[in-house]
């Protein structure tokens, strides 16, 4: 890494104060369903091309990191990019808050079946889902490819 990157870095580091990563870390985790794919093309476009946390060069390195280790890897990404930005609360927080608001969404909608069973309007949010889903794969296929 070159003394100019490194600087650039820091710099970036320091205008983002860690309640702002932490709102931007709540809503990745909001937005991030559909699996792996889908989830590390979000984080692709949130990270790289909206904040530039990390440099197009940086981002398959770190990904490719996180893939030899076990475990999810779209959720070590996260860890990993809140980590080099806040160091290990940052870390602590982006890993949290990459996982806890979709459990609870899934917590909320079990909540629902058990209670109350087929639900007309769940089954169309779902339907809706799903095609969102499926255009959120397919422009991550495309770009990887």
């Amino acid at each position: 890494m070159t003394e100019t990157s490194v600087n650039a870095e820091q710099t970036a580091r320091q205008e983002l104060s860690l309640w702002q990563a932490i709102r931007i870390w709540a809503q990745i985790g909001v937005l991030s369903f559909g699996g792996p794919t889908a989830q590390i093309a979000l984080m692709h476009r949130v990270i790289v091309d909206e904040r530039q946390w990390l440099t197009e060069q940086q981002f398959p390195y770190a990904l490719g990191g996180c893939m030899l280790l076990p475990g999810p890897e779209a959720m070590q990404l996260a860890t990993y990019a809140g980590w080099r930005l806040h160091g290990v609360i940052g870390g602590l927080a982006a890993g949290l808050l990459f996982v806890v608001p979709g459990a609870l969404v899934v917590l909320a909608l079990s909540m629902i079946y058990a209670a109350y069973g087929n639900v007309g309007f769940v089954e169309a949010v779902f339907f809706g889902i799903k095609a969102a889903v499926l255009v959120i794969v397919i422009e991550a296929l495309l770009r990887i490819a």
